[in-house]
């Protein structure tokens, strides 16, 4: 039986207190340098979006099929004598883009071309050191958190994928009759590059809140925008890979006449490709090599996409979360900029400096779009009082 108590005893005296709260499954699972890591995928995502700009000046001023070799380690080193220089020459000169298309040109032009295709080699080298030097960094350091490993080394997979489907890329167009590289292969090239940029670009979202405050947003999830959105998102990535077959076979510096092409709303000969033997050859070929029929598929994909767009925006317009609305505000923004860009990189024939711009915008709309696709999913709401809401 408890004795008793004085009535000048302080409340709570003699109690034993109530252990402090525990946090829950969440709380409890290893949060490593989430701040860290970020830091190092905005870096690695930088360099990604470089490496595709210079990419595509790479095709842009037909440089691709310079260096005739894969060398992943020792091709890092560039000829540093005329005589190492003049051997890498003669290897270009025994390509068919040499005899057929760049016949007579000088060692000195043929530098120009080296050089745009050795940085973008070395650029590729670049971001796989440091992807290599972070992600070791961060394990050796278990600083990684909890369910992320898997996620940051397939990162490194798909960059080595990237390599080696680069070389499969390029090694197209060293024999037979081929001036450039095969447009599908460009495309597989470049939309993995795309799909890399959107992974690191979707991690890094990630990780800019807690676990905790992810879990606690995603209780406002606007499923119906978040799935327009994804399909908006999968929609463009197809836009892209078109873009790709347009710049695969030059198709942009054709019919540089708009709404029109060259006066007809379809292309004539769409379907027409020659065989070299006097015929041509099938029609599905059409679909990657005829410059009317792929450029005339980027065009109404790209007005399709654009109207599709635009009902995504009307509904983002409605959220409920201004940083969401801000969001696909930007997406619409950059949409019309996107197209205007296209229409001049018609009208100027795939001038280099409108084409690489209209290449950048779509890096731009790409990361646009998963952003407001990530505050669908995981919205920040706002404060009445201070006007965000």
């Amino acid at each position: 039986m408890a004795g008793k108590r004085s009535i000048f005893e302080e409340v709570g005296q003699g109690v034993k207190s109530a252990p402090p709260p525990q946090g829950g499954m969440i709380a409890a699972r290893a949060q490593g340098a989430r701040r860290g890591i970020r830091l190092w995928l905005v870096a690695l995502f930088l360099m990604v979006a470089a490496m595709i700009a210079v990419g595509g000046m790479t095709r842009l001023t037909d440089s691709g099929l310079s260096i005739t070799e894969w060398r992943p380690v020792t091709g890092a080193i560039p000829p540093m004598d005329e005589a190492t220089w003049t051997a890498e020459f003669e290897k270009y000169r025994a390509i068919p883009e040499y005899q057929l298309q760049n016949k007579g040109m000088s060692l000195e032009e043929f530098k120009v071309i080296y050089w745009w295709e050795w940085g973008h080699r070395q650029l590729g080298r670049l971001i796989g050191l440091v992807w290599f030097v972070g992600f070791v960094g961060f394990l050796v350091a278990r600083q990684i958190p909890a369910g992320w490993t898997g996620r940051l080394f397939g990162l490194g997979v798909l960059g080595g994928a990237q390599g080696a489907i680069g070389w499969w890329m390029v090694s197209s167009g060293l024999t037979g009759t081929m001036l450039d590289v095969a447009s599908y292969r460009l495309a597989t090239h470049l939309g993995l590059a795309f799909v890399i940029l959107g992974l690191i670009a979707w991690y890094v979202f990630l990780l800019g809140r807690s676990e905790a405050e992810l879990m606690q947003a995603r209780r406002g999830w606007e499923a119906k925008l978040f799935s327009m959105t994804t399909g908006l998102m999968h929609f463009t990535f197809l836009q892209i890979l078109l873009g790709a077959l347009v710049a695969g076979i030059d198709a942009g510096r054709g019919f540089p006449t708009w709404p029109l092409m060259n006066g007809q709303f379809f292309p004539a000969d769409a379907f027409y490709v020659p065989d070299g033997n006097g015929g041509s050859l099938p029609i599905w070929h059409a679909f990657f090599e005829n410059p009317g029929l792929v450029q005339f598929m980027h065009r109404m994909s790209g007005y399709l996409l654009f109207a599709f767009g635009v009902v995504v925006w009307l509904r983002g317009r409605k959220s409920a979360h201004a940083v969401t609305r801000g969001a696909y505000h930007g997406v619409m923004a950059m949409l019309l900029a996107q197209m205007a860009l296209g229409i001049a990189a018609v009208l100027t024939a795939a001038h280099v400096h409108v084409a690489i711009t209209h290449q950048i915008g779509a890096v731009i709309l790409w990361v646009l779009i998963l952003r407001a696709r990530h505050l669908a999913q995981y919205p920040l709401a706002g404060s009445i009082r201070e006007g965000t809401a």
